[in-house]
């Protein structure tokens, strides 16, 4: 009978830990997009300088600013090349997060921005929402932790089985 209010309790708390998994996807999402317009609105003033005089090529800019005598303006160039990365990698976040919510889970478990993971943690506030995505997730992963404890259980079981029929033979 314990066994089964363990199976129960590790269901639950599957469940609780479950609903909180497309909020928190939905958080990181949207704090990518907030830092992509950031950067974009910044980067504006760059790329219009590269629209107007290399043809729309920021690398032509980034390369004109670092091969200038001026180490004000070489200095400039690393910080265009430096907001470019920067700008880059934030569009393929925002890209990546647009697929449907399986692959978004994914790919925030996996290969996260770590600056904005780690922000999303600190500022994260915990919510039981009754969406569809949440009430799916949260059923899946209690599921899946009471089958793992399940399994566990049944392989101790049967690891320590033989040892018990063999002290009982041994006996004999």
């Amino acid at each position: 009978m314990l066994v089964q209010y363990l199976r129960l309790i590790l269901f639950a708390i599957g469940l609780l830990v479950g609903v909180q998994v497309p909020g928190f996807v939905d958080q990181y999402a949207k704090r990518v997009s907030a830092h992509q317009m950031e950067v974009v609105r910044n980067f504006r003033g760059f790329q219009e300088n590269a629209d107007q005089y290399f043809g729309g090529s920021v690398q032509g800019l980034i390369e004109h600013h670092e091969s200038s005598a001026d180490d004000a303006f070489k200095s400039e160039g690393r910080t265009i090349r430096e907001m470019f990365g920067r700008l880059s990698s934030l569009t393929a976040e925002v890209d990546a997060l647009r697929a449907p919510l399986l692959q978004r889970i994914i790919h925030v478990a996996l290969y996260p921005n770590r600056e904005i993971l780690n922000e999303t943690l600190a500022a994260y506030t915990y919510a039981v929402p009754l969406n569809a995505s949440a009430v799916i997730c949260g059923v899946l992963s209690g599921t899946v932790l009471a089958m793992l404890v399940e399994g566990l259980f049944t392989l101790f079981a049967r690891l320590l089985r033989p040892m018990d029929v063999r002290r009982i033979k041994a006996r004999s």
